[in-house]
């Protein structure tokens, strides 16, 4: 097992020939690490059997278990999202606003890999081929750290892709597992600046608020999500359900999945039966206000924790407002950045709420589930930014690059 600081010389070795392989090659390669991760699926599967089998016994809660599971379809899924990064264009060469200054000069900018990128992150073995794909498709290495429940899914998935870019003459240094779980460890990865270009944190906030507090590299948030869904008494109430049954149970340990919901006080009372019933398919709890625990049967009572809390679970708090200001407020105070949406057929308050809800995804009339790098275009995603500075939402190719000036002249001084 290498030393960080191993790896981290390993990931500066491999960094000049990732900056200078060209779209074909990057594409190519791509495409063999899809045909690989298909090839060798029954390995990653049961390599994948080990970490839910002891993640159930260490009793983790069913969303996160949902979240470290894989089967072939989502192993499909993994190859198929490289496949699409692969098609996208490749941002890294591209010249962008050349001006000619009055002195004769030529100022361009260039976009170019970040260089080397760290991530940490947790129980999700899908991102290790995520991540990988946007990383080497903007001309970057990249080195993983993933959570111990997911060692031996990660460790056969890095196997994998380690084997494909050596067959296609690619650094297999381009990606690289740090294998020891230990939080000591982490801690000392996010101490390498000498190494790492920017710290890419991807879990819980717990994670999320150690690697910002403790990282000497450049970090970009991503995302717990406390999303909103308001229902306007505008709403259609049969879309209102359809949507929050989708955004909150059709996979509930995401960070895009509905945590709150928002109501209306003229809609309470029609909405909440309708909603009960059919969240009860999927025995979601509801936890709701004065006002909502009265209009429908079975709603437990709502603490002030409860507005602030992603659950990962299939639990749903509910808060009555009695106007699209005090919904705008509530969410605004609780959200973390992430998605919110509105279900409304009147077209100002629409406006209202893309114009004023701060967020970096904010949704008419769909569910929250959309935000995604796939759903959005980018292929895959190497996460969902809740800042404002660089990157905000799913960061997809364009996101893991930055520029540089480039300047021509004809023998100009100052």
């Amino acid at each position: 097992m290498k030393t960080l600081k191993e790896i981290g010389k390993c990931a500066k070795a491999a960094e000049p020939a990732l900056r200078v392989l060209n779209a074909g090659e990057k594409d190519k390669a791509l495409l063999g690490v899809a045909e690989k991760l298909l090839a060798d699926a029954s390995y990653i599967l049961e390599a994948n059997e080990k970490d839910v089998v002891r993640a159930k016994e260490n009793g983790m809660k069913p969303g996160l278990v949902d979240r470290l599971m894989l089967d072939r379809s989502r192993i499909e899924g993994m190859a198929e999202g490289i496949r699409q990064v692969a098609a996208l264009p490749d941002p890294v060469g591209e010249v962008r606003s050349m001006k000619q200054r009055p002195n004769g000069l030529l100022i361009g900018q260039k976009r170019v890999p970040l260089g080397v990128i760290g991530i940490i992150y947790e129980a999700r073995p899908n991102v290790t081929a995520d991540a990988f794909a946007l990383c080497f498709k903007a001309g970057n290495v990249v080195i993983l750290r993933g959570g111990s429940d997911a060692f031996y899914s990660n460790l056969a998935i890095v196997e994998t892709i380690r084997t494909a870019l050596k067959d296609h003459g690619v650094p297999k240094d381009a990606i690289q597992l740090i294998e020891d779980t230990s939080r000591k460890t982490a801690q000392e990865f996010m101490k390498m600046d000498l190494y790492v270009d920017l710290l890419i944190p991807r879990g819980g906030a717990g994670l999320i608020r150690s690697v910002l507090e403790n990282s000497r590299i450049p970090v970009i948030e991503t995302g717990t999500g406390n999303c909103h869904i308001f229902v306007d008494e505008s709403a259609d109430l049969q879309m209102a359900v359809s949507i929050i049954f989708n955004a909150k149970t059709q996979r509930i340990g995401v960070c895009n999945a509905c945590e709150s919901l928002v109501v209306h006080e003229r809609v309470l009372d029609r909405l909440m039966p309708l909603l009960k019933k059919k969240l009860d398919e999927k025995q979601v709890e509801i936890r709701g206000d004065r006002k909502a625990a009265a209009a429908a049967e079975g709603i437990v009572p709502a603490t002030e924790e409860d507005w602030g809390t992603e659950y990962l679970d299939y639990i749903l708090s509910v808060k009555t407002v009695d106007s699209i200001d005090e919904a705008i407020a509530h969410i605004n105070r609780y959200n973390t950045g992430h998605s919110e949406a509105i279900i409304t057929s009147d077209y100002a308050n629409a406006q209202r709420f893309l114009n004023e809800v701060d967020a970096a995804a904010v949704y008419v009339n769909a569910s929250t589930r959309f935000t995604d790098g796939y759903e959005f275009g980018f292929g895959a995603e190497i996460g969902i930014s809740t800042q404002k500075l660089h990157a905000r939402g799913p960061m997809g190719l364009e996101a893991l690059t930055s520029y540089k000036y480039i300047i021509y002249g004809n023998g100009q001084i100052r």
